[in-house]
């Protein structure tokens, strides 16, 4: 009898696993990335309904250090150096922190032009670091063909929805009806892709608007890119 018995408890304990090393899984692949010298990605942003574009973004991640990250846009090059929660644009007049974009904005987002996309890439973060923080606000990973999926949390989709924040000294705008979803592509036990869709109805300045964002990292290069950070950029974050 007891025979008998132990079958369907060791089927359900092989079962129950599943699902939670999915989430491993996806960590363990960008720790993968973020573990080697260095490596390249590009992220791409597709607003549903918008008739602008946003640029692509190009960056570069060094191991322990900063990442560089630029944009493009009608020919003008915007570039940032960012590690942690420093970072700096490179301007007209010279680098500049965060702090010293919204003072001269200001207060404000940064200002429109080259320091409204510098803003905007000093929110940026590599994609190996990002893919285990969304990998968090997911109710549910699963693996299927090399690819692993899930849908998000609604405080995660809301977050995301927002960007994670406001603009630099404002506040984020509330979204509603967040909803959102994420998938991993690992390769040789390497993250390789990720794509987060998500979309809400944001209240701007008393004003409702309904968004859905599609954004696609790609990594490249990993153990191959070389990354040069300018000087004036290091002695702006004081590095």
């Amino acid at each position: 009898m007891k025979r008998f018995l132990l079958v369907p408890l060791v089927v359900a304990s092989l079962a129950v696993p599943a699902f939670a090393d999915a989430k491993d899984d996806v960590k363990a692949a960008a720790k993968k990335v973020s573990d080697a010298p260095a490596y390249t990605w590009t992220t791409t942003t597709e607003i549903e309904g918008s008739q602008w574009t946003p640029a692509t973004i190009t960056g570069k991640a060094l191991k322990g250090g900063p990442s560089v990250i630029t944009s493009e846009r009608e020919g003008q090059v915007t570039t940032a150096v960012v590690q942690g929660e420093k970072g700096a644009v490179k301007t007209d007049e010279g680098w500049k922190t965060a702090e010293e974009l919204r003072n001269a904005a200001g207060g404000g987002g940064g200002g429109g032009g080259r320091g409204g996309r510098g803003a905007m890439l000093l929110r940026t973060r590599p994609p190996a670091d990002e893919a285990a923080r969304i990998a968090d606000k997911t109710k549910e990973l699963k693996a299927s063909d090399g690819v692993v999926s899930g849908d998000l949390t609604e405080e995660g989709a809301k977050e995301l929805a927002t960007l994670g924040r406001g603009r630099p000294g404002g506040q984020a705008p509330e979204a509603r009806n967040a909803k959102g979803s994420v998938k991993y592509w690992i390769k040789d036990g390497q993250l390789s892709k990720m794509q987060l869709k998500v979309s809400a109805t944001l209240s701007v300045n008393g004003e409702d608007r309904d968004m859905a964002r599609t954004t696609t990292y790609e990594i490249k290069d990993v153990g191959a890119t070389t990354v040069t950070v300018p000087d004036e950029a290091k002695k702006a974050l004081g590095l």
